[in-house]
C-alpha cells in the first residue's frame, strides 16, 4: 500500500466530522453553483423523466423547532439501541476479520452518502476504540456517493482500490427500504465479481456473488450483515444534512469529469448535530455492560418484503416503484423532501411514528392504518403521481 496514495486521499474533507472519523470522497461545490429546484417542480421533472433526481437539489432549510424536538425525543428513546447495535456490529466484524486485517491492510469501511455516514462514523469509532479488545480492529473509513440508476461513483471507488489494494471492503448504509440501493450496489460491483479480477478478493471476500453490505436495520432483508431486520426510529434517519456531516445529497457527475458532487451547508453549522449524535451514541456504547452478540451473516438477499411491495403497488395502482417509500426513515424523509399522496401505517399510536403523524397533520396528508399486513414496515409513504 503506497502512502503516496493515502496522502492523495487526505486532501478530501470530512464534512463536519473529525478527519479521523471519515474521508468523504466528493467534489464539494458552492451552493450558488447549484440550481435550487422547489419540491413540486422537482417532483414533476423526476416523474416525467425530464430530469434525474441526482441532477438537481432542493437546498435544505434548517429544521423547525418541532422537528428538532422530535429528533431529540427519538435520540432519547433510541440511543441505547443505536449503541447496542453498533457494538454488536463491531463485535461481529472483529470476529470475522481479526485474522485477516492489520495496520498495513486495515478493514475499509465505505459509507454510502448520506444515510450511511453517521453509522459508518460510529462503527469507525467503535473499531478504533483501543480500550475495547472485544472489537478493536484496524480500519479506515470513506464516504462515497451511490445514485439510483447510476450506481457507485466509479472514480471514488478506484481511488480507494488504488490506496488499499489488499484490504477487505465493507459497504455501510443506515437501513434498507425496498432493497433498491442494494441492487444498485450489486450492479456496480458486478465487474469485480470474477475470481480472475485483481480486486475480486477485496470486494468479494465473503465469496462470489456476496455483496458485503452492512446496515443498522435491514427490513428489506438484503444486507450481508445487519443489527436487526426491524423498522425502528433510527435517530439519524430523522434529519438530513444536520446529522450527516452537513453535506447535501450527492449530485451526479459524468466519470470523465470527476467525482460526484455535493454541497456543504455552511449556513446550517449552528444547527448541526452530526458530531453531537456521534459523540452521544459513542459514549453510550462505551457505557454498555450487556454481553455482546455475534450477529448472523447472509450470503444472499432474502427480499422478504418483495411480495408486500408488489401488493401495495397493485392496490394503489402504482407502476413506478420509486413512488413507494417504506420504513419510518424513508417515509419521514419523503414527507420532508418530496410531495406525498398518503402515508400507510401499521398502527395509529406506535411511538416511533409520532413525527410522521405530526407532519401529516401539519400538511393535511391522508393516513391509512393498515395493521399487520404492512409489517415489518411501520410506515410507508406513497409519493403523488404527477401527470
Amino acid at each position: 500500500m503506497t502512502h503516496h496514495n493515502i496522502q492523495k486521499l487526505d486532501k478530501y474533507g470530512s464534512g463536519s466530522y473529525l478527519s479521523s472519523d471519515v474521508t468523504v470522497l466528493l467534489d464539494i461545490v458552492d451552493k450558488d453553483a447549484v440550481a435550487d429546484v422547489p419540491t413540486q417542480q422537482k417532483e414533476a421533472l423526476i416523474q416525467s423523466g425530464q430530469r434525474h433526481y441526482s441532477d438537481m437539489l432542493t437546498l435544505e432549510q434548517a429544521p423547525t423547532t418541532m422537528h428538532e424536538q422530535l429528533y431529540q425525543q427519538a435520540l432519547a428513546q433510541g440511543t441505547d439501541r443505536t449503541a447496542t447495535d453498533i457494538a454488536n456490529l463491531a463485535y461481529t466484524l472483529h470476529d470475522i476479520f481479526v485474522q485477516t486485517v492489520d495496520n498495513e491492510h486495515p478493514l475499509v469501511l465505505i459509507s454510502l452518502v448520506r444515510a450511511g455516514l453517521p453509522i459508518g462514523v460510529l462503527l469507525q469509532r467503535a473499531l478504533s476504540d483501543d480500550s475495547d479488545s472485544d472489537y478493536n480492529l484496524p480500519s479506515v473509513h470513506y464516504g462515497i456517493s451511490i445514485i439510483r440508476d447510476r450506481g457507485l461513483d466509479p472514480i471514488a471507488m478506484q481511488m480507494i482500490l488504488d490506496a488499499h489494494p489488499n484490504s477487505p471492503i465493507i459497504f455501510v448504509d443506515g437501513w434498507t427500504g425496498k432493497g433498491a440501493i442494494y441492487q444498485e450496489l450489486a450492479r456496480s460491483l458486478q465487474p469485480f465479481n470474477d475470481s480472475s479480477h485483481p480486486h475480486f478478493a477485496t470486494i468479494f471476500h465473503q465469496g462470489k456473488d456476496v455483496i458485503p453490505l452492512l446496515t443498522l436495520a435491514d427490513p428489506a432483508g438484503v444486507a450481508w450483515l445487519a443489527a436487526s431486520e426491524e423498522d425502528w426510529l433510527i435517530p439519524s434517519g430523522l434529519l438530513n444534512s444536520t446529522v450527516s456531516g452537513l453535506i447535501s445529497r450527492s449530485l451526479y457527475t459524468e466519470p470523465q469529469s470527476g467525482l460526484h458532487r455535493s454541497v456543504f451547508y455552511d449556513n446550517l453549522v449552528e444547527v448541526d448535530h452530526s458530531l453531537a449524535f456521534v459523540d452521544h451514541s459513542d459514549a453510550a456504547r462505551r457505557a454498555l455492560t450487556k454481553p455482546l452478540q455475534r450477529l448472523p451473516t447472509f450470503k444472499q438477499p432474502r427480499y422478504q418484503t418483495a411480495r408486500l411491495i408488489d401488493k401495495i403497488a397493485a392496490d394503489y395502482h402504482i407502476t413506478n416503484r420509486n413512488r413507494i417509500k417504506p420504513t419510518i426513515a424513508e417515509a419521514t424523509r419523503a414527507i420532508l423532501r418530496r410531495d406525498p399522496e398518503r402515508i400507510l401505517l401499521a398502527s395509529t399510536d406506535h411511538r416511533d411514528t409520532v413525527l410522521l403523524r405530526h407532519l401529516c397533520d401539519d400538511r393535511d396528508i391522508t393516513i391509512n392504518v393498515l395493521g399487520d399486513k404492512i409489517l415489518p414496515y411501520q410506515a410507508i409513504t406513497l409519493i403523488k403521481q404527477r401527470s
